[in-house]
Protein backbone atom coordinates (compact mmCIF):
# COMPACT_ATOMS: atom_id res chain seq x y z
CA UNK A 1 0.00 0.00 0.00
CA UNK A 2 2.76 2.66 1.21
CA UNK A 3 4.54 1.81 -2.32
CA UNK A 4 2.10 3.79 -4.23
CA UNK A 5 3.15 7.27 -2.34
CA UNK A 6 6.49 7.15 -3.95
CA UNK A 7 5.41 5.27 -6.98
CA UNK A 8 4.09 7.94 -8.93
CA UNK A 9 7.06 10.79 -7.99
CA UNK A 10 9.13 8.91 -10.89
CA UNK A 11 6.61 9.02 -14.03
CA UNK A 12 5.46 12.19 -15.69
CA UNK A 13 3.59 12.04 -18.95
CA UNK A 14 3.00 15.35 -20.39
CA UNK A 15 -0.98 16.42 -21.10
CA UNK A 16 -0.15 19.25 -23.46
CA UNK A 17 -2.43 21.36 -25.82
CA UNK A 18 -3.95 22.46 -30.05
CA UNK A 19 -3.42 25.17 -32.97
CA UNK A 20 -4.52 28.02 -33.94
CA UNK A 21 -5.10 31.42 -31.68
CA UNK A 22 -7.31 33.56 -32.36
CA UNK A 23 -8.26 36.87 -30.79
CA UNK A 24 -12.33 36.35 -30.19
CA UNK A 25 -12.61 40.29 -30.21
CA UNK A 26 -11.56 40.28 -33.71
CA UNK A 27 -14.59 42.58 -34.78
CA UNK A 28 -13.24 45.51 -32.17
CA UNK A 29 -11.66 48.26 -34.77
CA UNK A 30 -9.50 49.74 -32.23
CA UNK A 31 -7.66 48.89 -28.57
CA UNK A 32 -7.94 50.78 -25.40
CA UNK A 33 -4.63 52.59 -24.19
CA UNK A 34 -2.58 51.81 -20.96
CA UNK A 35 0.68 50.36 -19.64
CA UNK A 36 3.07 48.93 -22.89
CA UNK A 37 4.76 49.61 -25.88
CA UNK A 38 3.77 51.23 -28.89
CA UNK A 39 4.33 49.05 -31.57
CA UNK A 40 4.48 49.46 -35.77
CA UNK A 41 2.36 46.92 -36.85
CA UNK A 42 3.65 46.52 -40.56
CA UNK A 43 6.77 45.73 -39.58
CA UNK A 44 8.01 42.46 -37.60
CA UNK A 45 7.82 42.46 -33.78
CA UNK A 46 10.25 42.08 -31.63
CA UNK A 47 9.09 39.34 -29.26
CA UNK A 48 11.80 37.95 -26.36
CA UNK A 49 10.77 34.26 -25.41
CA UNK A 50 13.19 33.43 -22.36
CA UNK A 51 13.14 29.46 -21.39
CA UNK A 52 15.38 27.92 -19.01
CA UNK A 53 18.38 26.65 -21.72
CA UNK A 54 21.15 26.36 -19.49
CA UNK A 55 19.13 24.74 -16.75
CA UNK A 56 21.19 22.51 -14.72
CA UNK A 57 18.38 19.30 -15.03
CA UNK A 58 17.52 17.22 -18.03
CA UNK A 59 14.17 17.63 -17.55
CA UNK A 60 14.34 21.26 -17.59
CA UNK A 61 16.66 21.33 -20.23
CA UNK A 62 14.21 19.16 -22.20
CA UNK A 63 11.18 21.68 -21.10
CA UNK A 64 13.08 24.98 -22.65
CA UNK A 65 13.61 22.83 -25.68
CA UNK A 66 9.92 21.92 -25.66
CA UNK A 67 8.85 25.69 -24.78
CA UNK A 68 10.57 26.92 -28.00
CA UNK A 69 9.60 24.68 -30.40
CA UNK A 70 6.29 25.53 -29.50
CA UNK A 71 6.77 29.29 -29.51
CA UNK A 72 8.49 28.64 -33.15
CA UNK A 73 5.32 26.67 -33.98
CA UNK A 74 3.40 29.30 -33.32
CA UNK A 75 4.88 31.89 -34.85
CA UNK A 76 5.16 29.67 -37.76
CA UNK A 77 0.99 29.40 -37.65
CA UNK A 78 0.45 33.10 -37.80
CA UNK A 79 -1.24 34.73 -40.77
CA UNK A 80 -0.84 37.85 -41.73
CA UNK A 81 1.13 38.92 -38.85
CA UNK A 82 5.14 38.44 -38.54
CA UNK A 83 6.95 38.01 -35.16
CA UNK A 84 10.90 38.44 -34.55
CA UNK A 85 10.76 35.73 -32.03
CA UNK A 86 14.56 36.43 -29.90
CA UNK A 87 15.21 33.08 -27.73
CA UNK A 88 17.27 33.90 -24.20
CA UNK A 89 18.25 31.10 -22.09
CA UNK A 90 17.59 31.93 -18.26
CA UNK A 91 19.05 28.56 -16.52
CA UNK A 92 16.61 28.49 -14.78
CA UNK A 93 17.45 31.22 -12.29
CA UNK A 94 15.72 34.47 -11.29
CA UNK A 95 19.09 36.08 -11.62
CA UNK A 96 20.10 35.17 -14.86
CA UNK A 97 16.63 35.34 -16.03
CA UNK A 98 16.66 39.32 -14.81
CA UNK A 99 19.94 39.69 -16.80
CA UNK A 100 18.17 38.30 -20.07
CA UNK A 101 15.21 40.50 -19.53
CA UNK A 102 17.10 43.80 -19.62
CA UNK A 103 19.22 42.74 -22.77
CA UNK A 104 15.93 41.77 -24.61
CA UNK A 105 14.77 45.26 -23.73
CA UNK A 106 18.15 46.36 -25.07
CA UNK A 107 17.55 44.60 -28.30
CA UNK A 108 14.14 46.14 -28.69
CA UNK A 109 11.98 43.23 -27.46
CA UNK A 110 8.24 44.66 -26.84
CA UNK A 111 7.13 42.06 -24.96
CA UNK A 112 8.21 38.79 -23.18
CA UNK A 113 6.88 35.42 -23.06
CA UNK A 114 8.45 33.55 -20.05
CA UNK A 115 9.55 32.77 -17.82
CA UNK A 116 9.11 29.56 -15.99
CA UNK A 117 9.18 30.16 -12.47
CA UNK A 118 7.23 32.24 -10.42
CA UNK A 119 10.67 33.95 -8.53
CA UNK A 120 12.29 34.25 -12.20
CA UNK A 121 9.03 35.79 -13.61
CA UNK A 122 8.81 38.18 -10.26
CA UNK A 123 12.23 39.24 -10.83
CA UNK A 124 11.81 40.22 -14.65
CA UNK A 125 8.90 41.88 -14.57
CA UNK A 126 10.39 44.16 -11.72
CA UNK A 127 13.37 44.55 -13.70
CA UNK A 128 11.28 45.86 -17.08
CA UNK A 129 8.20 47.42 -15.16
CA UNK A 130 10.17 51.11 -16.18
CA UNK A 131 10.55 50.19 -19.51
CA UNK A 132 6.69 49.88 -20.51
CA UNK A 133 7.08 46.21 -21.21
CA UNK A 134 4.68 43.67 -20.46
CA UNK A 135 5.73 39.83 -19.04
CA UNK A 136 3.46 37.08 -20.05
CA UNK A 137 5.01 34.48 -17.66
CA UNK A 138 5.06 30.17 -18.02
CA UNK A 139 4.32 30.46 -13.76
CA UNK A 140 0.82 29.38 -12.59
CA UNK A 141 1.62 31.05 -9.14
CA UNK A 142 -1.15 33.87 -8.41
CA UNK A 143 0.89 35.33 -5.77
CA UNK A 144 2.89 36.75 -7.91
CA UNK A 145 0.55 38.25 -11.06
CA UNK A 146 -0.37 41.83 -11.42
CA UNK A 147 1.56 45.17 -12.65
CA UNK A 148 2.91 44.18 -15.92
CA UNK A 149 3.28 40.84 -14.87
CA UNK A 150 0.77 38.21 -16.25
CA UNK A 151 0.57 34.39 -15.71
CA UNK A 152 -0.37 31.66 -18.18
CA UNK A 153 -0.56 28.42 -16.13
CA UNK A 154 -3.48 26.98 -14.73
CA UNK A 155 -3.88 28.23 -11.72
CA UNK A 156 -5.73 27.17 -8.41
CA UNK A 157 -8.42 29.27 -8.09
CA UNK A 158 -9.35 28.75 -12.10
CA UNK A 159 -9.38 25.02 -11.54
CA UNK A 160 -11.32 25.32 -7.89
CA UNK A 161 -14.26 27.78 -9.19
CA UNK A 162 -14.43 25.34 -11.96
CA UNK A 163 -15.16 22.12 -10.08
CA UNK A 164 -16.93 23.95 -7.35
CA UNK A 165 -19.32 25.37 -9.98
CA UNK A 166 -20.10 22.03 -11.64
CA UNK A 167 -20.19 20.82 -8.32
CA UNK A 168 -23.00 23.20 -7.08
CA UNK A 169 -24.86 22.75 -9.73
CA UNK A 170 -24.50 18.61 -9.60
CA UNK A 171 -26.67 19.02 -6.19
CA UNK A 172 -23.27 19.39 -4.04
CA UNK A 173 -23.93 21.50 -1.21
CA UNK A 174 -21.19 21.13 1.85
CA UNK A 175 -17.85 20.89 0.71
CA UNK A 176 -14.69 19.69 2.62
CA UNK A 177 -10.99 20.74 2.33
CA UNK A 178 -8.33 18.69 2.24
CA UNK A 179 -4.87 19.82 1.98
CA UNK A 180 -1.34 19.07 2.95
CA UNK A 181 0.21 21.83 5.63
CA UNK A 182 2.74 22.98 3.28
CA UNK A 183 2.94 26.31 0.78
CA UNK A 184 1.08 24.41 -2.17
CA UNK A 185 -1.27 23.04 0.21
CA UNK A 186 -2.25 26.23 1.55
CA UNK A 187 -2.39 28.18 -1.80
CA UNK A 188 -4.96 25.23 -2.49
CA UNK A 189 -6.75 25.15 0.27
CA UNK A 190 -7.30 29.52 -0.33
CA UNK A 191 -8.37 28.55 -4.12
CA UNK A 192 -11.13 26.39 -2.74
CA UNK A 193 -12.37 28.18 -0.16
CA UNK A 194 -12.99 31.28 -2.22
CA UNK A 195 -14.71 29.08 -4.56
CA UNK A 196 -16.85 27.78 -2.27
CA UNK A 197 -17.74 31.30 -0.82
CA UNK A 198 -18.49 32.62 -4.84
CA UNK A 199 -20.37 29.44 -5.73
CA UNK A 200 -22.89 29.47 -2.67
CA UNK A 201 -21.59 26.33 -1.41
CA UNK A 202 -21.08 25.80 1.92
CA UNK A 203 -17.87 25.08 3.93
CA UNK A 204 -18.22 21.12 5.59
CA UNK A 205 -14.52 22.48 7.14
CA UNK A 206 -10.85 21.85 6.66
CA UNK A 207 -8.71 19.03 7.56
CA UNK A 208 -4.44 19.62 7.07
CA UNK A 209 -1.72 17.04 7.10
CA UNK A 210 1.98 16.70 6.96
CA UNK A 211 3.67 15.55 3.43
CA UNK A 212 4.73 11.94 4.83
CA UNK A 213 2.87 8.48 4.45
CA UNK A 214 2.60 9.09 8.87
CA UNK A 215 0.98 12.26 8.11
CA UNK A 216 -1.61 10.87 5.72
CA UNK A 217 -2.49 7.69 7.74
CA UNK A 218 -2.86 10.52 10.93
CA UNK A 219 -5.34 12.50 8.90
CA UNK A 220 -7.40 9.86 7.95
CA UNK A 221 -9.48 9.30 11.49
CA UNK A 222 -9.88 13.35 11.44
CA UNK A 223 -10.92 13.36 8.37
CA UNK A 224 -13.70 10.99 8.27
CA UNK A 225 -14.88 12.31 11.71
CA UNK A 226 -15.09 15.58 9.79
CA UNK A 227 -16.85 14.86 6.76
CA UNK A 228 -19.62 12.74 8.76
CA UNK A 229 -19.79 15.29 11.71
CA UNK A 230 -20.06 18.17 9.21
CA UNK A 231 -22.52 16.74 6.56
CA UNK A 232 -19.71 16.92 3.92
CA UNK A 233 -21.17 15.27 0.58
CA UNK A 234 -17.67 16.24 -1.28
CA UNK A 235 -14.03 16.30 0.13
CA UNK A 236 -12.03 18.43 -2.37
CA UNK A 237 -8.26 17.26 -2.05
CA UNK A 238 -5.06 19.42 -2.81
CA UNK A 239 -3.27 16.51 -3.35
CA UNK A 240 -2.06 15.28 -6.50
CA UNK A 241 -1.18 11.66 -7.86
CA UNK A 242 2.27 12.12 -7.07
CA UNK A 243 1.87 12.68 -3.40
CA UNK A 244 -0.59 11.83 -0.77
CA UNK A 245 -4.11 11.04 -3.21
CA UNK A 246 -3.50 7.45 -3.91
CA UNK A 247 -3.61 6.77 -0.37
CA UNK A 248 -6.17 9.30 0.85
CA UNK A 249 -8.67 7.54 -2.16
CA UNK A 250 -7.59 4.21 -1.10
CA UNK A 251 -7.97 4.12 2.91
CA UNK A 252 -10.28 6.43 3.32
CA UNK A 253 -13.35 4.06 1.25
CA UNK A 254 -11.62 1.51 3.37
CA UNK A 255 -12.42 3.81 6.95
CA UNK A 256 -15.84 4.25 5.72
CA UNK A 257 -15.85 7.28 3.87
CA UNK A 258 -18.02 6.18 0.42
CA UNK A 259 -17.17 7.95 -3.15
CA UNK A 260 -20.35 6.86 -3.76
CA UNK A 261 -22.03 9.30 -1.18
CA UNK A 262 -19.29 11.48 -0.69
CA UNK A 263 -17.72 12.77 -4.15
CA UNK A 264 -14.17 12.81 -4.39
CA UNK A 265 -12.80 16.22 -6.44
CA UNK A 266 -9.21 16.85 -7.02
CA UNK A 267 -7.50 20.10 -7.76
CA UNK A 268 -4.81 18.65 -9.38
CA UNK A 269 -5.28 16.37 -12.69
CA UNK A 270 -5.77 12.95 -11.60
CA UNK A 271 -5.12 11.12 -15.27
CA UNK A 272 -1.47 11.79 -15.67
CA UNK A 273 0.73 9.69 -15.26
CA UNK A 274 -1.32 6.76 -16.88
CA UNK A 275 -0.77 4.64 -13.67
CA UNK A 276 -2.68 6.77 -11.66
CA UNK A 277 -5.98 5.62 -14.56
CA UNK A 278 -5.46 1.96 -12.71
CA UNK A 279 -5.89 2.89 -8.66
CA UNK A 280 -9.41 1.41 -7.79
CA UNK A 281 -9.87 4.71 -5.57
CA UNK A 282 -9.57 7.55 -8.02
CA UNK A 283 -12.57 5.76 -10.13
CA UNK A 284 -15.22 7.88 -9.95
CA UNK A 285 -13.36 11.56 -8.84
CA UNK A 286 -13.90 14.76 -10.56
CA UNK A 287 -10.82 16.71 -11.81
CA UNK A 288 -10.56 19.82 -14.20
CA UNK A 289 -8.35 19.51 -17.35
CA UNK A 290 -7.99 21.08 -20.60
CA UNK A 291 -10.08 19.81 -23.57
CA UNK A 292 -9.16 16.60 -24.35
CA UNK A 293 -8.89 17.15 -28.32
CA UNK A 294 -7.17 20.11 -28.59
CA UNK A 295 -4.83 18.51 -26.40
CA UNK A 296 -4.60 15.70 -28.78
CA UNK A 297 -4.45 17.80 -31.51
CA UNK A 298 -1.61 19.41 -30.36
CA UNK A 299 0.21 17.18 -29.06
CA UNK A 300 -0.28 15.39 -32.48
CA UNK A 301 1.17 17.78 -34.62
CA UNK A 302 3.77 18.38 -32.24
CA UNK A 303 5.02 14.99 -32.02
CA UNK A 304 5.23 14.81 -36.11
CA UNK A 305 7.58 18.10 -36.55
CA UNK A 306 9.80 17.71 -33.37
CA UNK A 307 9.55 13.72 -32.76
CA UNK A 308 8.74 13.80 -29.23
CA UNK A 309 5.57 14.15 -27.09
CA UNK A 310 5.74 17.80 -25.92
CA UNK A 311 6.28 18.65 -22.18
CA UNK A 312 2.31 19.48 -20.46
CA UNK A 313 3.53 23.42 -20.39
CA UNK A 314 4.48 24.12 -23.85
CA UNK A 315 1.59 24.76 -25.25
CA UNK A 316 1.62 28.02 -22.96
CA UNK A 317 4.32 29.33 -25.36
CA UNK A 318 2.29 28.69 -28.03
CA UNK A 319 -0.56 30.36 -26.42
CA UNK A 320 1.92 33.64 -25.71
CA UNK A 321 3.31 34.32 -29.46
CA UNK A 322 -0.23 33.48 -30.99
CA UNK A 323 -2.15 36.03 -28.43
CA UNK A 324 0.71 38.32 -29.61
CA UNK A 325 0.26 37.86 -33.27
CA UNK A 326 -3.82 37.72 -32.85
CA UNK A 327 -3.57 41.20 -30.95
CA UNK A 328 -1.37 42.62 -33.65
CA UNK A 329 -3.35 41.80 -36.14
CA UNK A 330 -5.75 44.39 -35.57
CA UNK A 331 -3.30 46.70 -37.28
CA UNK A 332 -2.94 49.05 -33.86
CA UNK A 333 0.02 50.36 -32.57
CA UNK A 334 -1.49 49.99 -28.79
CA UNK A 335 -2.27 46.22 -30.28
CA UNK A 336 0.07 45.29 -26.69
CA UNK A 337 -1.29 47.73 -24.09
CA UNK A 338 -2.40 46.35 -20.76
CA UNK A 339 -5.52 47.27 -21.57
CA UNK A 340 -5.25 45.44 -25.09
CA UNK A 341 -3.99 42.15 -23.36
CA UNK A 342 -6.71 41.94 -20.95
CA UNK A 343 -9.80 42.51 -23.57
CA UNK A 344 -12.62 40.30 -22.19
CA UNK A 345 -13.25 38.21 -24.63
CA UNK A 346 -10.55 36.33 -24.89
CA UNK A 347 -8.28 33.67 -27.01
CA UNK A 348 -8.52 30.48 -28.59
CA UNK A 349 -5.47 28.46 -27.49
CA UNK A 350 -4.06 24.92 -27.24
CA UNK A 351 -5.24 24.87 -23.92
CA UNK A 352 -8.93 26.35 -25.03
CA UNK A 353 -10.16 29.66 -24.77
CA UNK A 354 -8.20 31.61 -22.19
CA UNK A 355 -7.91 35.76 -20.82
CA UNK A 356 -6.17 37.38 -18.77
CA UNK A 357 -7.25 39.63 -16.34
CA UNK A 358 -6.43 43.14 -15.35
CA UNK A 359 -5.02 41.30 -12.00
CA UNK A 360 -2.17 39.76 -13.70
CA UNK A 361 -4.26 36.03 -13.54
CA UNK A 362 -5.96 33.86 -15.80
CA UNK A 363 -9.56 32.38 -16.88
CA UNK A 364 -9.27 29.38 -18.87
CA UNK A 365 -12.26 27.25 -19.96
CA UNK A 366 -11.71 23.46 -18.47
CA UNK A 367 -13.28 20.18 -19.19
CA UNK A 368 -14.86 18.54 -16.06
CA UNK A 369 -13.68 14.92 -15.93
CA UNK A 370 -13.76 11.39 -14.18
CA UNK A 371 -12.47 8.03 -13.89
CA UNK A 372 -14.84 5.16 -15.22
CA UNK A 373 -13.44 1.68 -16.15
CA UNK A 374 -9.54 2.77 -15.84
CA UNK A 375 -10.60 5.77 -18.60
CA UNK A 376 -10.93 9.44 -18.91
CA UNK A 377 -14.32 10.86 -19.27
CA UNK A 378 -15.50 14.05 -19.86
CA UNK A 379 -18.72 14.91 -17.96
CA UNK A 380 -19.29 18.63 -18.53
CA UNK A 381 -16.83 19.85 -21.64
CA UNK A 382 -14.75 22.65 -22.05
CA UNK A 383 -16.63 25.84 -23.11
CA UNK A 384 -15.80 26.81 -26.53
CA UNK A 385 -16.17 30.84 -25.65
CA UNK A 386 -16.52 32.49 -22.21
CA UNK A 387 -20.48 32.81 -21.38
CA UNK A 388 -20.18 29.24 -22.23
CA UNK A 389 -20.64 26.10 -20.17
CA UNK A 390 -18.81 26.29 -16.86
CA UNK A 391 -18.76 30.15 -16.86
Amino acid sequence: MFAIFNLLHKVFNPFVLILTVLWLAACQTTLPGGQGPSINPSAPIPVALLVPHGAAGANEQQLAQDLENAARMAVADLDGVKIDLRVYGTAGNAERAQQMALKAISDGAKIIIGPLHAESANAVAVAVAGRNVNVLAFSNNASVAGGNLFVLGQTFENTADRLIRFAAGQGKSRVLTVHSANLAGQLGKQAIERAIAANGVTSAGAVSYEFSQKGVIAAISPIRTAASSNGADAIFFTANTAGALPLFTQMLPEAGVKPETTQFIGLSRWDTPPQTLELPGVQGGWFALPDPQRSAQFRSRFQAAYGNTPHALSGLAYDGIAAVGALARSGQRDALTRDALTQPAGFQGVMGVFRLRPDGTNERGLAVATIQEKQVVVISPAPSSFGGAGF
